[in-house]
Protein backbone atom coordinates (compact mmCIF):
# COMPACT_ATOMS: atom_id res chain seq x y z
CA UNK A 1 0.00 0.00 0.00
CA UNK A 2 0.97 3.65 -0.29
CA UNK A 3 0.50 5.72 2.86
CA UNK A 4 -1.23 9.07 2.17
CA UNK A 5 1.10 12.07 2.42
CA UNK A 6 0.35 15.60 3.50
CA UNK A 7 2.34 18.76 4.18
CA UNK A 8 2.81 21.35 6.90
CA UNK A 9 0.94 23.95 4.86
CA UNK A 10 -2.03 21.64 4.23
CA UNK A 11 -2.30 20.65 7.89
CA UNK A 12 -2.07 24.20 9.22
CA UNK A 13 -4.58 25.46 6.66
CA UNK A 14 -7.04 22.80 7.82
CA UNK A 15 -6.52 23.66 11.49
CA UNK A 16 -6.81 27.40 10.88
CA UNK A 17 -10.09 26.95 9.00
CA UNK A 18 -11.53 25.20 12.03
CA UNK A 19 -10.27 27.70 14.60
CA UNK A 20 -11.46 30.65 12.52
CA UNK A 21 -14.90 29.03 12.32
CA UNK A 22 -14.93 28.48 16.09
CA UNK A 23 -14.87 24.68 15.73
CA UNK A 24 -12.66 22.90 18.31
CA UNK A 25 -9.68 20.90 17.08
CA UNK A 26 -9.75 17.26 18.13
CA UNK A 27 -6.44 15.48 18.80
CA UNK A 28 -6.48 11.90 20.12
CA UNK A 29 -3.88 9.25 20.95
CA UNK A 30 -3.88 5.75 19.50
CA UNK A 31 -1.90 2.70 20.58
CA UNK A 32 -3.28 0.44 17.84
CA UNK A 33 -4.34 0.62 14.22
CA UNK A 34 -7.95 -0.20 15.07
CA UNK A 35 -8.23 2.72 17.48
CA UNK A 36 -6.52 5.02 14.97
CA UNK A 37 -9.01 4.04 12.27
CA UNK A 38 -11.98 4.60 14.58
CA UNK A 39 -10.64 7.96 15.72
CA UNK A 40 -10.20 9.09 12.13
CA UNK A 41 -13.72 7.94 11.24
CA UNK A 42 -15.10 9.81 14.25
CA UNK A 43 -13.72 13.10 12.92
CA UNK A 44 -10.42 13.47 14.76
CA UNK A 45 -8.12 16.02 13.16
CA UNK A 46 -4.94 14.43 14.47
CA UNK A 47 -4.02 10.97 15.73
CA UNK A 48 -0.89 10.99 17.84
CA UNK A 49 1.36 8.06 18.57
CA UNK A 50 3.76 7.56 21.45
CA UNK A 51 5.14 4.82 23.64
CA UNK A 52 2.63 5.56 26.42
CA UNK A 53 -0.28 4.90 24.06
CA UNK A 54 1.37 1.69 22.86
CA UNK A 55 1.73 0.48 26.46
CA UNK A 56 -1.80 1.64 27.27
CA UNK A 57 -3.11 -0.55 24.46
CA UNK A 58 -1.51 -3.49 26.25
CA UNK A 59 -3.26 -2.76 29.54
CA UNK A 60 -0.57 -0.75 31.30
CA UNK A 61 -0.87 2.82 32.52
CA UNK A 62 0.50 5.64 30.39
CA UNK A 63 3.13 6.54 32.97
CA UNK A 64 4.72 3.09 32.70
CA UNK A 65 6.64 4.57 29.75
CA UNK A 66 8.74 6.46 32.29
CA UNK A 67 10.22 3.19 33.49
CA UNK A 68 13.19 1.91 31.44
CA UNK A 69 11.43 -1.13 30.00
CA UNK A 70 11.64 -0.18 26.34
CA UNK A 71 13.22 2.04 23.75
CA UNK A 72 10.48 4.66 23.52
CA UNK A 73 11.55 6.08 20.19
CA UNK A 74 11.94 2.68 18.56
CA UNK A 75 8.50 1.65 19.81
CA UNK A 76 6.91 4.85 18.51
CA UNK A 77 8.64 4.74 15.12
CA UNK A 78 7.91 1.05 14.56
CA UNK A 79 4.27 0.93 15.54
CA UNK A 80 3.50 4.24 13.86
CA UNK A 81 4.89 2.86 10.61
CA UNK A 82 3.53 -0.68 10.91
CA UNK A 83 0.21 -0.30 12.74
CA UNK A 84 -1.07 3.28 12.55
CA UNK A 85 -0.26 4.68 9.10
CA UNK A 86 -1.55 1.64 7.15
CA UNK A 87 -4.86 1.84 9.04
CA UNK A 88 -5.62 5.44 8.11
CA UNK A 89 -6.96 7.11 4.97
CA UNK A 90 -5.42 10.56 5.34
CA UNK A 91 -8.48 12.39 6.66
CA UNK A 92 -6.53 12.93 9.89
CA UNK A 93 -2.81 13.61 10.15
CA UNK A 94 -0.45 11.68 12.40
CA UNK A 95 1.68 13.36 15.06
CA UNK A 96 4.49 11.23 16.50
CA UNK A 97 5.45 11.98 20.10
CA UNK A 98 9.15 11.29 20.51
CA UNK A 99 11.79 11.31 23.23
CA UNK A 100 14.12 14.21 22.48
CA UNK A 101 16.41 13.14 25.35
CA UNK A 102 17.30 9.82 23.72
CA UNK A 103 21.11 9.65 24.11
CA UNK A 104 21.45 7.00 21.38
CA UNK A 105 19.69 8.82 18.54
CA UNK A 106 20.28 12.00 16.60
CA UNK A 107 17.01 13.90 16.52
CA UNK A 108 17.56 15.09 12.96
CA UNK A 109 17.75 11.46 11.85
CA UNK A 110 14.62 10.55 13.84
CA UNK A 111 12.68 13.44 12.31
CA UNK A 112 13.90 12.53 8.83
CA UNK A 113 12.69 8.96 9.30
CA UNK A 114 9.28 10.24 10.33
CA UNK A 115 9.06 12.41 7.24
CA UNK A 116 10.12 9.51 5.03
CA UNK A 117 7.39 7.26 6.43
CA UNK A 118 4.72 9.93 5.92
CA UNK A 119 4.53 11.64 9.33
CA UNK A 120 4.67 15.43 9.05
CA UNK A 121 4.00 16.34 12.69
CA UNK A 122 5.87 15.78 15.93
CA UNK A 123 5.49 16.38 19.66
CA UNK A 124 7.80 16.17 22.67
CA UNK A 125 5.80 13.91 24.98
CA UNK A 126 7.50 10.61 24.29
CA UNK A 127 8.16 10.89 27.30
CA UNK A 128 8.88 14.41 28.51
CA UNK A 129 10.92 15.40 31.54
CA UNK A 130 8.18 17.94 32.15
CA UNK A 131 6.32 14.99 33.72
CA UNK A 132 8.76 15.00 36.64
CA UNK A 133 8.26 17.26 39.68
CA UNK A 134 11.00 19.88 39.72
CA UNK A 135 11.43 19.76 43.48
CA UNK A 136 12.18 16.03 43.43
CA UNK A 137 15.53 14.30 43.76
CA UNK A 138 14.74 12.35 40.59
CA UNK A 139 14.45 15.59 38.60
CA UNK A 140 17.73 16.91 39.96
CA UNK A 141 19.55 13.68 39.13
CA UNK A 142 18.08 13.53 35.61
CA UNK A 143 18.98 17.10 34.73
CA UNK A 144 22.46 16.66 36.19
CA UNK A 145 22.95 13.70 33.84
CA UNK A 146 21.92 15.78 30.83
CA UNK A 147 18.22 14.87 30.53
CA UNK A 148 16.72 18.34 30.15
CA UNK A 149 13.68 20.15 28.80
CA UNK A 150 16.04 22.23 26.65
CA UNK A 151 16.55 19.18 24.40
CA UNK A 152 12.79 18.97 23.86
CA UNK A 153 12.60 22.65 22.95
CA UNK A 154 15.53 22.27 20.53
CA UNK A 155 13.95 19.22 18.89
CA UNK A 156 10.68 21.09 18.27
CA UNK A 157 12.55 24.08 16.86
CA UNK A 158 14.47 21.78 14.51
CA UNK A 159 11.27 20.05 13.44
CA UNK A 160 9.76 23.39 12.49
CA UNK A 161 12.87 24.22 10.44
CA UNK A 162 12.32 20.87 8.68
CA UNK A 163 8.78 21.96 7.76
CA UNK A 164 6.98 19.72 10.24
CA UNK A 165 3.91 20.75 12.23
CA UNK A 166 5.04 21.06 15.85
CA UNK A 167 2.82 20.25 18.82
CA UNK A 168 4.48 21.31 22.07
CA UNK A 169 3.37 19.96 25.42
CA UNK A 170 4.24 20.92 28.98
CA UNK A 171 3.01 20.09 32.48
CA UNK A 172 3.71 23.31 34.32
CA UNK A 173 3.87 27.04 33.74
CA UNK A 174 7.65 27.35 33.57
CA UNK A 175 8.03 24.67 30.89
CA UNK A 176 4.99 26.00 29.02
CA UNK A 177 6.50 29.46 28.68
CA UNK A 178 9.95 28.07 27.86
CA UNK A 179 8.76 25.85 25.02
CA UNK A 180 6.53 28.49 23.44
CA UNK A 181 9.29 31.10 23.68
CA UNK A 182 12.05 28.80 22.48
CA UNK A 183 10.37 26.61 19.85
CA UNK A 184 7.46 28.74 18.60
CA UNK A 185 5.29 25.65 18.12
CA UNK A 186 2.23 25.63 15.86
CA UNK A 187 0.12 24.02 18.59
CA UNK A 188 0.60 24.19 22.35
CA UNK A 189 -1.08 21.73 24.71
CA UNK A 190 -1.10 22.25 28.45
CA UNK A 191 -1.05 18.79 30.04
CA UNK A 192 -2.91 19.23 33.32
CA UNK A 193 -1.98 15.75 34.57
CA UNK A 194 -2.71 12.05 34.12
CA UNK A 195 -6.34 11.51 33.12
CA UNK A 196 -8.52 10.07 35.87
CA UNK A 197 -10.98 7.23 35.37
CA UNK A 198 -10.95 3.57 34.35
CA UNK A 199 -8.70 0.81 35.65
CA UNK A 200 -5.40 2.68 35.37
CA UNK A 201 -6.32 6.35 35.71
CA UNK A 202 -5.04 8.57 38.48
CA UNK A 203 -7.45 10.80 40.39
CA UNK A 204 -5.66 13.64 42.16
CA UNK A 205 -8.95 14.84 43.61
CA UNK A 206 -9.01 17.96 41.44
CA UNK A 207 -12.36 19.08 40.03
CA UNK A 208 -12.89 19.91 36.37
CA UNK A 209 -13.22 23.54 37.45
CA UNK A 210 -9.78 23.32 39.04
CA UNK A 211 -8.30 21.79 35.88
CA UNK A 212 -9.87 24.56 33.81
CA UNK A 213 -8.53 27.27 36.12
CA UNK A 214 -4.94 25.96 36.00
CA UNK A 215 -5.12 25.52 32.25
CA UNK A 216 -6.41 29.04 31.62
CA UNK A 217 -3.73 30.56 33.86
CA UNK A 218 -1.09 29.05 31.59
CA UNK A 219 -2.96 29.89 28.38
CA UNK A 220 -3.09 33.59 29.25
CA UNK A 221 0.67 33.74 29.70
CA UNK A 222 1.37 31.67 26.59
CA UNK A 223 -0.86 33.98 24.53
CA UNK A 224 1.22 36.96 25.68
CA UNK A 225 4.28 35.33 24.10
CA UNK A 226 2.67 34.09 20.88
CA UNK A 227 -0.84 35.31 19.99
CA UNK A 228 -0.96 32.95 16.98
CA UNK A 229 -0.24 29.61 18.67
CA UNK A 230 -3.19 27.19 18.68
CA UNK A 231 -4.14 26.24 22.26
CA UNK A 232 -5.25 22.74 23.24
CA UNK A 233 -6.31 21.31 26.63
CA UNK A 234 -5.65 17.84 28.00
CA UNK A 235 -5.69 15.63 31.06
CA UNK A 236 -6.43 15.59 34.80
CA UNK A 237 -10.17 15.86 35.50
CA UNK A 238 -11.08 16.08 31.80
CA UNK A 239 -12.35 12.52 31.47
CA UNK A 240 -15.69 12.67 29.65
CA UNK A 241 -17.22 14.64 26.75
CA UNK A 242 -19.08 16.67 29.38
CA UNK A 243 -15.76 17.54 31.04
CA UNK A 244 -14.31 18.53 27.67
CA UNK A 245 -17.31 20.76 27.02
CA UNK A 246 -16.67 22.45 30.36
CA UNK A 247 -13.07 23.10 29.31
CA UNK A 248 -14.24 24.61 26.01
CA UNK A 249 -16.68 26.88 27.83
CA UNK A 250 -14.45 27.86 30.75
CA UNK A 251 -11.10 28.39 29.01
CA UNK A 252 -9.72 29.93 25.82
CA UNK A 253 -8.75 26.50 24.50
CA UNK A 254 -9.24 25.98 20.77
CA UNK A 255 -9.22 22.22 20.98
CA UNK A 256 -9.12 19.03 23.01
CA UNK A 257 -6.45 16.34 23.21
CA UNK A 258 -7.72 12.99 24.47
CA UNK A 259 -5.75 9.89 25.39
CA UNK A 260 -7.29 7.47 27.84
CA UNK A 261 -10.69 9.13 27.41
CA UNK A 262 -11.11 7.89 23.84
CA UNK A 263 -8.90 4.83 24.01
CA UNK A 264 -8.27 3.00 27.27
CA UNK A 265 -11.47 3.86 29.17
CA UNK A 266 -14.07 3.13 26.44
CA UNK A 267 -12.26 -0.10 25.53
CA UNK A 268 -12.23 -1.20 29.17
CA UNK A 269 -15.94 -0.50 29.52
CA UNK A 270 -17.07 -2.05 26.25
CA UNK A 271 -14.98 -5.21 26.42
CA UNK A 272 -15.68 -5.82 30.11
CA UNK A 273 -19.44 -5.39 29.75
CA UNK A 274 -19.75 -7.50 26.60
CA UNK A 275 -17.44 -10.23 27.91
CA UNK A 276 -19.40 -10.40 31.19
CA UNK A 277 -22.58 -10.97 29.19
CA UNK A 278 -20.93 -13.86 27.37
CA UNK A 279 -19.48 -15.25 30.62
CA UNK A 280 -22.93 -15.18 32.22
CA UNK A 281 -24.50 -17.38 29.53
CA UNK A 282 -25.78 -20.81 30.65
CA UNK A 283 -27.21 -23.80 28.85
CA UNK A 284 -30.97 -24.01 29.01
CA UNK A 285 -32.48 -26.86 31.08
CA UNK A 286 -34.33 -28.29 28.10
CA UNK A 287 -31.15 -29.15 26.21
CA UNK A 288 -30.97 -29.50 22.42
CA UNK A 289 -34.19 -29.78 20.48
CA UNK A 290 -35.10 -33.39 19.56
Amino acid sequence: MIVPRTSRDEILARLRRKTEAGIPIFIASAGSGLVARLLEQSGADCVNTFSGARLRANGMGTMSMLWPILDSNRQTLDYTEQDILPAMTGDAFVCACINANDPLKDMRSVLRRLLDMGVCSVSNIGPSISYVDKDSEVYRVLTKSGITFDHEVAMLALAREMQMVTVALAFDEADSLAVVQGARPDVFCFHAGTTKGGLRGYDSGESIAGTAERTEDVFRKVRAIDPEVILVAHGAAMESPEDAQFMLDATSTQGIWTGSSTERIPIERAVLETARQFAALRRSDSGPAS
